[in-house]
């Protein structure tokens, strides 16, 4: 099996040093050196290129996201960013996103060689999980970012009446540019209530939701505990919290709270699927998007098995084709379909 390479670019000597003792040691990785900002780490990648970069944002000379910039528009490459200013400032972070960070990772300010070391798992699976994107569409995400004027329908939220229909979505690496994509299309008047995980770090979630309830028609907004699940209205999963959807009578709301990790993620897809399979049964529609590994394939085959229609994203159009594959594996798609056809899909299903 080919060792992923891996390059580190960070002006802190104990994230060089505990990173490197982390992939030299492990063996998937090939470790091909640090830098302290992007400039001497150019110098540094010319002769062996990484498959993965790991990239902090704050650095003498060249910040990390005037590199990201750079970097995406003259050598693509995976990149995971770890840093300390994604915590105080969540902007920075779907910045870096947008343009093409497969995944974020918060740092602490204190305490920082021992979160590392404990935190061994989380940055290899994010490495593992960069590398397997597809750069052509990653690249075609970001170059192609929506830019649409928010005109808001006013609408006193009480007077709507609840739908029977619900969607829920599934995603994870690639994903925010690609859930974007999808409710930018999606008008008020002919959109079920839509519920979403997408994996993401505590604090960001609600950010994330921010960011596409401005460019968006419909409302979308970070789930809490008690919310009603309504037309025109997409929920997200809060970071760290699973979310599950339940019913009362006619009414569908979600239920917020902690627990386990399940398939390494919390918020899980799984949990969220599951529970809309018990709940909703033939009145959903589950879409699994692009994203590493295989949380949501299983829930999405329970949903199939309740009743519900089942949408998997196509290898094409994915940015890393691992929770759709294995969905489509165990057989929970009814349908595969490429990224820009998924809103219509959404829509019918409301008609």
């Amino acid at each position: 099996m080919k060792k992923i390479k891996v390059f580190v670019i960070d002006d802190s000597a104990v994230v060089r040093q505990v990173l490197g003792d982390l992939f030299n040691k492990h063996s998937d990785f090939e470790f091909l050196g640090a830098a302290v900002d992007p400039i001497f780490a150019l110098d540094k990648m010319t002769s062996n290129w990484p498959d993965v970069i790991i990239l902090d944002i704050e650095m003498p000379r060249m910040d990390g996201i005037s590199f990201l910039k750079k970097l995406m528009k003259e050598h693509p490459t995976p990149v995971v960013i770890c840093s300390t200013l994604t915590e105080k400032d969540s902007d920075i972070a779907m910045t870096a996103l947008s343009l093409g960070a497969a995944e974020i990772i918060t740092k602490p300010k204190f305490g920082l060689k021992d979160f590392l070391n404990e935190s061994s798992i989380l940055l290899t699976d994010s490495v593992i999980a960069a590398s397997h994107i597809n750069l052509n569409t990653m690249v075609q995400y970001g170059s192609k970012k929506q830019e649409i004027t928010k005109q808001k329908l006013i609408t006193d939220i009480s007077q709507l009446k609840t739908t029977e229909k619900i969607v829920a979505i599934g995603t994870s690496t690639g994903g925010t540019i690609a859930l974007e994509k999808i409710l930018v299309k999606l008008t008020k008047d002919k959109c079920p209530g839509i519920v979403i995980v997408q994996h993401m770090p505590e604090k960001f979630t609600e950010v994330f939701a921010k960011r596409l309830d401005s460019v968006c028609e419909i409302e979308v907004r970070e789930g809490k505990d008690g919310d009603m699940v309504l037309p025109g209205l997409a929920l997200i999963a809060p970071g760290n919290k699973h979310m599950q959807v339940k019913r009362s009578g006619a009414q569908y709301h979600i239920e917020v709270s902690d627990g386990p990790l399940v398939n390494r993620h919390k918020p899980s897809v799984d949990v969220l699927f599951r529970s809309v399979a018990k709940h909703a049964g033939k009145n959903a529609k589950g879409i699994i998007m692009t994203g590493m590994g295989d949380d949501g394939a299983q829930g999405l085959l329970e949903m199939k098995q309740a009743g519900a229609v089942t949408v998997a994203q196509n290898e094409e159009s994915c940015v890393v084709f691992g929770m759709p594959k294995e969905a489509i594996r165990l057989g929970a798609a009814d349908k595969i379909l490429p990224l820009r056809d998924i809103h219509h899909s959404i829509i019918e299903f409301y008609n």
